[in-house]
Protein backbone atom coordinates (compact mmCIF):
# COMPACT_ATOMS: atom_id res chain seq x y z
CA UNK A 1 0.00 0.00 0.00
CA UNK A 2 2.79 2.32 0.06
CA UNK A 3 7.01 2.92 0.18
CA UNK A 4 9.50 3.83 2.45
CA UNK A 5 10.52 7.48 2.63
CA UNK A 6 8.58 10.77 3.82
CA UNK A 7 5.06 11.21 4.91
CA UNK A 8 1.73 12.19 2.85
CA UNK A 9 -1.05 14.18 4.55
CA UNK A 10 -4.20 14.67 3.11
CA UNK A 11 -6.83 17.06 4.53
CA UNK A 12 -10.07 14.91 5.27
CA UNK A 13 -13.05 17.03 6.78
CA UNK A 14 -14.14 15.19 10.27
CA UNK A 15 -18.09 15.46 8.77
CA UNK A 16 -17.12 13.34 5.92
CA UNK A 17 -18.39 9.66 5.90
CA UNK A 18 -15.32 7.21 7.04
CA UNK A 19 -13.30 5.81 4.82
CA UNK A 20 -13.82 2.31 6.36
CA UNK A 21 -16.89 1.87 5.46
CA UNK A 22 -18.75 2.19 8.36
CA UNK A 23 -21.85 4.52 8.66
CA UNK A 24 -19.85 7.32 10.99
CA UNK A 25 -18.51 10.26 10.22
CA UNK A 26 -15.05 10.32 9.83
CA UNK A 27 -14.49 12.35 13.10
CA UNK A 28 -16.51 9.93 15.34
CA UNK A 29 -15.19 6.80 13.68
CA UNK A 30 -11.60 6.20 13.00
CA UNK A 31 -10.54 9.66 13.40
CA UNK A 32 -10.40 8.47 17.37
CA UNK A 33 -7.89 6.52 16.87
CA UNK A 34 -6.27 8.72 14.48
CA UNK A 35 -5.84 11.57 16.49
CA UNK A 36 -4.71 8.99 19.44
CA UNK A 37 -8.43 9.28 21.44
CA UNK A 38 -9.04 5.27 21.86
CA UNK A 39 -7.50 2.16 20.78
CA UNK A 40 -9.14 -0.40 18.35
CA UNK A 41 -10.84 -2.83 20.38
CA UNK A 42 -10.70 -5.80 18.01
CA UNK A 43 -7.95 -6.72 14.98
CA UNK A 44 -11.11 -6.00 12.56
CA UNK A 45 -11.19 -2.24 14.13
CA UNK A 46 -7.50 -1.96 13.54
CA UNK A 47 -7.81 -3.35 9.69
CA UNK A 48 -10.28 -0.22 9.25
CA UNK A 49 -8.74 2.04 11.08
CA UNK A 50 -5.23 1.41 9.17
CA UNK A 51 -7.43 1.26 5.42
CA UNK A 52 -8.77 5.11 6.71
CA UNK A 53 -5.35 6.27 7.40
CA UNK A 54 -4.07 5.44 4.00
CA UNK A 55 -7.04 6.96 2.73
CA UNK A 56 -6.54 10.59 4.61
CA UNK A 57 -2.42 10.03 4.47
CA UNK A 58 -1.65 9.21 7.79
CA UNK A 59 1.71 7.71 8.10
CA UNK A 60 2.42 7.87 11.52
CA UNK A 61 -0.45 6.24 12.31
CA UNK A 62 0.64 3.30 10.12
CA UNK A 63 3.59 3.18 11.76
CA UNK A 64 2.66 3.61 15.01
CA UNK A 65 0.00 0.72 15.12
CA UNK A 66 2.26 -1.91 13.09
CA UNK A 67 4.53 -4.30 15.09
CA UNK A 68 8.04 -3.45 16.14
CA UNK A 69 9.75 -6.87 14.37
CA UNK A 70 7.66 -5.72 11.02
CA UNK A 71 7.49 -2.38 10.91
CA UNK A 72 9.19 -0.24 8.11
CA UNK A 73 12.08 3.06 8.82
CA UNK A 74 9.39 5.33 7.50
CA UNK A 75 6.46 5.26 5.05
CA UNK A 76 5.59 7.07 1.80
CA UNK A 77 2.08 7.18 0.76
CA UNK A 78 1.90 7.51 -2.91
CA UNK A 79 0.21 11.01 -3.96
CA UNK A 80 -1.70 9.66 -6.97
CA UNK A 81 -2.85 7.01 -5.02
CA UNK A 82 -6.40 6.92 -3.80
CA UNK A 83 -8.23 4.41 -1.42
CA UNK A 84 -11.51 4.25 -1.95
CA UNK A 85 -13.33 1.25 -0.74
CA UNK A 86 -12.52 -1.89 1.88
CA UNK A 87 -14.72 -4.88 1.57
CA UNK A 88 -13.85 -7.05 4.83
CA UNK A 89 -14.14 -10.49 3.49
CA UNK A 90 -13.30 -12.31 6.50
CA UNK A 91 -12.59 -12.51 10.02
CA UNK A 92 -10.83 -15.10 12.19
CA UNK A 93 -10.30 -14.47 15.92
CA UNK A 94 -9.17 -10.71 17.25
CA UNK A 95 -11.77 -10.07 19.27
CA UNK A 96 -12.14 -8.43 22.59
CA UNK A 97 -10.79 -11.36 24.44
CA UNK A 98 -8.19 -12.67 21.91
CA UNK A 99 -4.65 -12.09 21.78
CA UNK A 100 -4.43 -12.70 18.13
CA UNK A 101 -6.47 -12.19 14.74
CA UNK A 102 -6.78 -12.61 11.14
CA UNK A 103 -8.60 -9.96 8.67
CA UNK A 104 -8.78 -10.88 5.26
CA UNK A 105 -10.06 -8.02 2.86
CA UNK A 106 -10.12 -6.34 -0.23
CA UNK A 107 -9.28 -2.64 -1.13
CA UNK A 108 -10.27 -0.61 -3.83
CA UNK A 109 -8.13 2.47 -5.47
CA UNK A 110 -7.48 4.67 -8.16
CA UNK A 111 -3.85 5.47 -9.26
CA UNK A 112 -3.60 7.70 -12.38
CA UNK A 113 -7.29 7.57 -13.50
CA UNK A 114 -6.83 3.50 -12.93
CA UNK A 115 -9.21 1.41 -10.69
CA UNK A 116 -7.49 -1.06 -8.96
CA UNK A 117 -7.50 -3.84 -5.31
CA UNK A 118 -5.21 -5.14 -3.14
CA UNK A 119 -6.30 -8.18 -1.69
CA UNK A 120 -4.58 -9.45 1.60
CA UNK A 121 -4.74 -11.58 4.56
CA UNK A 122 -3.21 -9.70 7.07
CA UNK A 123 -2.05 -10.63 10.61
CA UNK A 124 -2.77 -8.51 14.03
CA UNK A 125 -1.43 -9.38 17.55
CA UNK A 126 -2.37 -7.93 20.97
CA UNK A 127 0.83 -6.01 22.55
CA UNK A 128 0.56 -4.20 26.16
CA UNK A 129 -3.09 -4.19 25.66
CA UNK A 130 -3.22 -2.85 21.94
CA UNK A 131 -4.01 -4.25 18.86
CA UNK A 132 -0.85 -3.70 16.14
CA UNK A 133 -0.50 -5.17 12.65
CA UNK A 134 2.25 -8.03 12.36
CA UNK A 135 1.90 -8.37 8.37
CA UNK A 136 0.35 -9.98 5.44
CA UNK A 137 0.24 -13.95 5.35
CA UNK A 138 1.44 -15.79 2.54
CA UNK A 139 -0.80 -15.84 0.06
CA UNK A 140 -2.81 -19.47 -1.17
CA UNK A 141 -2.71 -18.52 -4.71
Amino acid sequence: MAKRGARRTTAYDSTQPCPCGSAEPYGECCGRLHRGETTAATAEQLMRSRFSAYAVGDAAYLLRTWHPTTRPARLSLEPQQRWTRLEILATDRGSLFDTVGTVEFRAHYRESGQAGTMHEHSSFVRENGEWVYLGALPSAD
